[in-house]
């Protein structure tokens, strides 16, 4: 038995090029890809082209022995993308899609989009009434087209349970590799994106969009000392303290961490906190007071706080959201 059937969606329309070549690439590459070490069998994934065993995007094309009724009957169905003309004109998307999609969805499987994909789930009726996100250049039309959807443009990915979202281009790597966590637990979905050479996990209520998105330069001095304080995220900890490590006035420490990071020293030690926190409730069966101490945020009170300030979900919501996660990675905890 696999980790579960993944159906994607490829797109065909006869004169508009039709998918995404990157976004397309993002779950072929995440369940298309045996991990026999992670995972055996993997996931099983096919390609169901919508009007066409051969369908044309980016001059290449594509064969494929399944069409959108083999949709129906998989565990996961992900739309990457539609045609930018659905997206800019307002031309309507084929009707066989849109149905194939409620039918999908009436049988059980979990709806995911990637990008302009939205447009499809929200054309089929699948994003009334829930909260839904898009690429930040298309979520004004996502919103004016559909009004019963709640668009938000600030996250990376929103994940409503059984129907989930995602911005554009990497965030769409992010939200796959959040459904591997969800199926696999923690320390798979970890080991994969270490593979991938990407985070392990970028949280989906993260902005899509910060003023430093990227270091401004390389700071290798910095390094050591973000070392020393993960290693030290239960015990209390300040920005003399980081300052004194990196042998720096605190100004300077502040300055250079901003400079390489976008974030502020005590913006970093909590992003960094509520990351093991997380991991901790991922991975672990420990009581909340526990992952509250381990991870420097305290009580349980407290981390409660934070975790509904800053991912929207109670810590027992969160770990809820993992099921099987903690028995498989139980024996990978490290504090």
């Amino acid at each position: 038995m696999s980790a579960g059937s993944v159906a994607v969606v490829v797109t065909e329309e006869i004169g508009i090029p039709s998918w995404d070549l990157y976004e397309l690439s993002i779950p072929c590459t995440v369940f298309g890809t045996p991990q026999p070490d992670l995972g055996d069998p993997w996931y099983e994934l096919r390609l169901c082209a919508a009007g066409a065993e051969e369908a044309t995007g980016q001059g290449l094309s594509l064969r494929t022995p399944y069409g959108l009724d083999d949709l129906v009957g998989a565990d996961t169905v992900i739309v990457p993308s539609v045609p930018d003309p659905c997206v800019e004109e307002g031309r309507p998307l084929p009707r066989e899609l849109t149905d194939a999609l409620r039918r999908a969805h009436a049988a059980g499987a979990r709806m995911v989009s990637l990008c302009t994909g939205a447009f499809a789930l929200a054309e089929a009726g699948l994003l009334d009434g829930r909260r839904a996100t898009a690429h930040w250049m298309h979520t004004a039309q996502l919103a004016e087209r559909y009004p019963k959807v709640d668009v938000d443009a600030s996250v990376l990915y929103v994940d409503d349970g059984d129907v989930l979202t995602s911005a554009g281009l990497t965030a769409g790597l992010d939200l796959c590799l959040h459904l591997v966590r969800r199926d696999l637990g923690a320390h798979v979905a970890n080991q994969l994106a270490r593979r991938m050479v990407v985070p392990a996990h970028r949280p989906g209520g993260q902005a899509q969009f910060i003023e430093l998105p990227v270091p401004a330069g390389d700071d290798e001095g910095l390094a050591p000392v973000l070392e020393w304080a993960r290693a030290r995220l239960d015990r209390p900890l300040t920005v003399a303290d980081l300052a004194r490590r990196a042998s720096m006035s605190p100004r300077t420490f502040y300055r250079r961490l901003q400079a390489a990071t976008g974030t502020t020293p005590l913006q970093w030690l909590l992003d960094q906190r509520l990351g093991r926190a997380r991991s901790l409730l991922e991975s672990t069966d420990l009581p909340i007071e526990k992952v509250g101490e381990l991870s420097g945020l305290g009580t349980a009170n407290n981390l409660r706080h934070h975790f509904l300030k800053h991912l929207g979900v109670s810590p027992g919501d969160y770990r809820r959201a993992f099921p099987g996660a903690q028995a498989s990675g139980r024996a990978h905890l490290r504090v």
